[in-house]
């Protein structure tokens, strides 16, 4: 029968242009009842606009339902006011997009801490706002998906992009604790990294390799994550089509004891082996970390 979400209903933030837009739209022509939130600003965060509501006009004109909502999500009042909005109208929340940002791109050493923190704000303390409103509502229905818009400049680093790229990892460290926090509550929460060809990046993809970018081709991710048999807690690539899951290792290490041979010289001489990538596993929780510590000792 395919993934469907009738009966469900989902906010997306920064829907009324580009990503958000798309995962809104897929999401409503699957039966979810969908809030459009954004406040229709430019790339930068400046300005505002109705861009929300004409993403619902077109969303009820192929017979789904949707409201519109303008709050900023470094508003948490107003973030507060649009999760009661939704719960006045409809009594649920399923699913929630943080997909809401913006872009001041400036190499560290040029960028202002004012502007800094204002890439941080929308993007993680938005993030932040609205999950922290939804969660408890998610926890006591016992069912809930929460999805963050992540980026490889947060996984990876990317030139020029310290601001957005802190934010963007900022979030992988919640969700790696809601993850655990969220699933006995059957609440899950994951992470896209989207590459697509939107006013916010047209500026750094050629336009003839952007056709083939779209944001409807990163939204399949979105969906699929938003559905009762997501996973939890991971972080899926997407773009043009591809997906791909995104791990991140520790390596066993190597055990130079407590001793004379505890040296940062020793490190030095055994950094191919320190960064030996054979035996690397990925960590479900830091007490691992810990753990595999007292592994590599007992094998000495």
């Amino acid at each position: 029968m395919g993934i469907r979400f009738d009966n469900q209903v989902a906010i997306v933030t920064g829907a009324g242009g580009g990503l958000g837009k798309e995962h809104a739209l897929d999401l409503a022509r699957r039966g979810a009842k969908v809030v459009v939130n954004d406040l229709g600003g430019g790339v930068d965060g400046s300005g505002a606009s109705d861009a929300a509501k004409a993403v619902v006009d077109q969303i009820m004109s192929e017979g789904g339902e949707a409201i519109a909502n303008g709050a900023s999500v470094t508003d948490l009042d107003a973030v507060k006011a649009m999760v009661n909005e939704a719960m006045e109208k409809w009594g649920r929340i399923d699913i929630l997009v943080n997909n809401a940002g913006i872009l001041r791109d400036k190499s560290f050493h040029k960028d202002s801490i004012e502007s800094f923190n204002t890439v941080m704000d929308v993007h993680f303390q938005g993030t932040l706002n609205c999950t922290h409103t939804v969660y408890p509502i998610m926890r006591e229905q016992e069912f809930g998906r929460i999805i963050f818009t992540s980026s490889s400049s947060g996984v990876f680093g990317n030139f020029g992009q310290a601001n957005y790229g802190s934010a963007k990892m900022a979030m992988i460290g919640l969700m790696n604790t809601l993850k655990l926090e969220g699933q006995k509550y059957n609440v899950y929460t994951n992470s896209i990294t989207p590459v697509a060809y939107t006013r916010m990046t047209e500026g750094l993809i050629p336009e003839d390799f952007g056709k083939n970018m779209q944001p409807e081709h990163v939204t399949p991710a979105v969906v699929y994550l938003a559905s009762n048999d997501a996973p939890n807690g991971v972080i899926i690539a997407a773009g043009a089509g591809v997906f791909a899951r995104i791990f991140i290792h520790e390596t066993m290490g190597i055990n130079l004891g407590t001793d004379e041979d505890m040296t940062a010289e020793n490190i030095a001489a055994n950094w191919d082996k320190v960064s030996d990538m054979d035996d690397a596993r990925p960590l479900q929780n830091g007490g691992e970390q810990t753990l595999k510590i007292f592994e590599l000792i007992n094998k000495g």
